[in-house]
């Protein structure tokens, strides 16, 4: 494959790993991986607070007869502001879905392979990002390499690009150890630095 640097100018090609370029597209194996991926990073913490949940209301407003007012046992009552919720939403934890390591690494191959099929992966030798990092930098270098909506896949954590890509809404990086393939699969081009491409293969092979 061809291998750019950070200025767009042409570097000495490499040989990508041919037991990732030569899988077929299993869209079935991705559909699972990718399902699977979206249901395990749910916090799983979306619930309501019924009247016994929320917090106050220990004490009866005021008595039951003489005052001219409606009964009144608790002021968290549903009918009252700041009360509990009626049919309250109650969490339940959900069960995670296992993916195994062969299936989990042939998925990956299998995006992998059609990002290169659709010439969606780009190879690039290093990226550098000048202390202090600043956005206006990164912001030129994506610019200068013509992409607008990409992931960027590191080796080792970067420091100074993820600090540089936060106000980027369209840009941002992963590590080879730790890749979303929600994010491979969205993106408009991934691209790969030299060191990832040469850790990829221990990583999905």
């Amino acid at each position: 494959m061809q291998v750019i640097d950070q200025n767009g100018a042409k570097r000495p090609e490499i040989d990508f790993p041919e037991a990732i370029s030569s899988q077929k597209y299993n869209f079935d194996l991705v559909h699972q991986l990718v399902t699977a991926y979206i249901h395990n990073s749910h916090p799983n913490t979306k619930a309501q607070k019924n009247r016994s949940a929320v917090r106050g209301g220990g004490r009866k407003p005021w008595r039951q007869k003489g005052t001219g007012r409606a009964r009144a046992g608790t002021i968290r009552s549903p009918i009252w502001r700041s009360g509990g919720v009626t049919f309250a939403h109650v969490f339940k934890p959900s069960k995670k879905k296992k993916v195994n390591k062969k299936m989990y690494r042939a998925a990956l191959r299998s995006i992998l392979s059609r990002l290169i099929n659709e010439e969606r992966l780009v190879v690039i030798d290093n990226l550098e990002i000048n202390e202090p990092p600043k956005t206006s930098e990164l912001k030129k270098i994506v610019s200068g390499l013509g992409l607008t909506n990409a992931v960027f896949v590191f080796k080792e954590k970067n420091p100074n690009f993820e600090i540089a890509s936060n106000n980027l809404f369209n840009i941002s990086s992963q590590t080879v150890n730790s890749l979303n393939p929600v994010d491979l699969i969205n993106a408009e081009k991934v691209v790969f630095t030299v060191d990832a491409i040469n850790s990829l293969a221990e990583v999905v092979a």
